[in-house]
């Protein structure tokens, strides 16, 4: 029986044969990994990636769908999981001994932000993470200072991840194909990140990015003066989006410094 598109699942499968067998190829699995995939819907690229898996892990929120997965798949090579991503805890998926998980999906927009900050809590468990994204999110992960897709993601993500977007795939490769592109994202936790309290980077970034198209000096009024900019090596002229990553960790090491 035909599976229809659930709208409030944002559910779009994934059908060309191509941009999977390429997909494939960019995760390169090895029987030995542990990996989870987020939304396998119809099991497109479930069972591409059990070809090379000894064991795999999904996460499907939408009941029909869990029921579909159980049915098809041998149940102790394809372990399912019932529930929302959103509130999954990762950290309890079991690896090997001296191994991290690795991460793929095809992640509905509706809550594809929510869903990468959840994740972003798992970091230090994560070898990598591949995901379809719409192609506008993607580029807002990995923008450089000085464009205008550079923003809070940008800056929240890149403090914790190497990030890259692989290709672009059209809305002719799904059904029913959504309204805009979607790309495929490589995400590697940094061994090393700059240090400082996420909490304070979280709300610098916050606050600077409220108003973008102030000057800096004037989105973070109240939080630092004039003079704690520039000792930070910030312009108090410049526009959020042109500041790099490092002196937004800089002023997060001024706050709680103080």
């Amino acid at each position: 029986m035909k599976h229809i598109a659930r709208k409030r699942f944002g559910q779009n499968f994934l059908t060309d044969q191509l941009v999977l067998g390429n997909i494939i190829r960019s995760i390169d699995p090895k029987p030995d990994q542990s990996m989870v995939e987020i939304g396998p819907g119809l099991a497109a690229m479930t069972s591409l990636l059990l070809e090379s898996l000894t064991t795999m892990h999904v996460v499907e929120l939408d009941r029909d769908l869990v029921a579909r997965l159980k049915k098809n798949f041998d149940q102790t090579k394809l372990i399912v999981h019932e529930g929302d991503a959103l509130k999954f805890d990762f950290g309890a998926l079991p690896v090997a001994e001296g191994k991290k998980l690795r991460v793929v999906g095809n992640l509905p927009y509706n809550i594809s932000s929510p869903l990468l900050f959840h994740l972003a809590d798992y970091v230090d468990q994560i070898e990598d993470q591949h995901f379809m994204l719409q192609k506008e999110v993607v580029e807002r992960m990995v923008a450089e200072p000085g464009s205008k897709a550079y923003g809070r993601l940008s800056v929240m993500l890149q403090w914790r991840y190497h990030m890259e977007l692989l290709f672009v795939v059209p809305p002719t490769a799904f059904d029913p194909p959504p309204r805009v592109d979607s790309a495929i994202v490589r995400m590697i936790p940094k061994a090393e990140r700059l240090a400082c309290d996420v909490k304070k980077l979280e709300e610098v970034v916050t606050k600077a990015f409220s108003q973008r198209r102030k000057v800096v000096r004037n989105c973070v009024a109240g939080m630092f003066s004039e003079q704690e900019l520039v000792a930070a090596g910030v312009n108090p002229q410049d526009r959020p989006e042109t500041i790099p990553l490092e002196q937004y960790v800089t002023l997060a090491q001024m706050l709680s410094a103080r």
